[in-house]
C-alpha cells in the first residue's frame, strides 16, 4: 500500500510603493557664445562659456523674483576676464569684492579694451531662457589673453572696469582655453541666461 502525503502551503506578498508630491528644481545657468573677429571682420575664432552663477547672484535672484518690488535693474554689466595673475578657476563663492583667484581685463591687466564694461540689453524671455538682443562688442587697444567673461549687476553695479561695486552674478572660462587677441580685434559677446 502506498501512502501519498502532499504538503500544501500558500504565499502571499505585497507591497505598496507610493510617492506623493511634486519635484521641481530650479537651475540658473547661462552661456557665453563668443566671437573673435580681426580689424578686417574675418572671424578669427569662435568659442562658449558655461559659466557658474554665484551663490551671491543666486540671492540677488531670488530676492527680486521673489520678494522685488518695485524693482530697478542696475546693470547687467558685462566684463572679461584676464591671464594676469590668474592661478584658477570662477567658483560660486566668487563675489566683485573677493575673487582672488582671476583679474579682471580692460585697463590694468591686459588686454585693454574701449571701457567701460559693456551694458546688457535683453530681448523678452522666451521657452525659460532670456537672450541679449545684440552682442556686446569689446574692441581692443592692447594685445593678451582673455580667459573668460562675466556678469555684475545689482543696486550698487557700476559699469567702470575694475569696480568691486555691485553683485557678480556669473563667471566663467573659454571651454576650449585661453584666448590671445591684438590691438585692434572685436570680440562679440552674446549671453543667454536660463531656468
Amino acid at each position: 500500500m502506498q501512502n501519498e502525503q502532499v504538503n500544501a502551503s500558500e504565499n502571499v506578498d505585497s507591497a505598496v510603493l507610493r510617492q506623493g508630491g511634486v519635484l521641481e528644481a530650479l537651475l540658473l545657468r547661462g552661456i557665453f557664445e563668443v566671437k573673435c573677429f580681426d580689424k578686417d571682420g574675418k572671424l578669427k575664432w569662435h568659442d562658449i562659456i558655461k559659466n557658474v552663477v554665484t551663490i551671491v547672484g543666486k540671492n540677488l535672484a531670488l530676492d527680486t523674483y521673489l520678494a522685488g518690488a518695485a524693482y530697478t535693474v542696475v546693470g547687467p554689466f558685462m566684463g572679461l576676464i584676464s591671464s594676469v595673475d590668474y592661478t584658477g578657476v570662477p567658483v560660486e563663492a566668487n563675489t566683485m569684492a573677493s575673487h582672488a583667484t582671476w583679474k579682471e581685463a580692460g585697463t590694468t591687466n591686459l588686454p585693454t579694451y574701449t571701457a567701460p564694461r559693456k551694458t546688457c540689453v535683453w530681448s523678452a524671455a522666451n521657452a525659460g531662457a532670456k537672450a541679449l538682443s545684440a552682442a556686446l562688442s569689446f574692441v581692443f587697444t592692447g594685445s593678451g589673453t582673455v580667459k573668460g567673461c562675466f556678469l555684475v549687476y545689482g543696486t550698487d553695479a557700476v559699469s567702470t572696469i575694475d569696480s568691486t561695486a555691485g553683485t557678480l552674478y556669473s563667471a566663467g572660462l573659454f571651454t576650449g582655453g585661453d584666448k590671445t587677441v591684438v590691438n585692434t580685434d572685436t570680440l562679440n559677446v552674446s549671453y543667454t541666461a536660463s531656468l
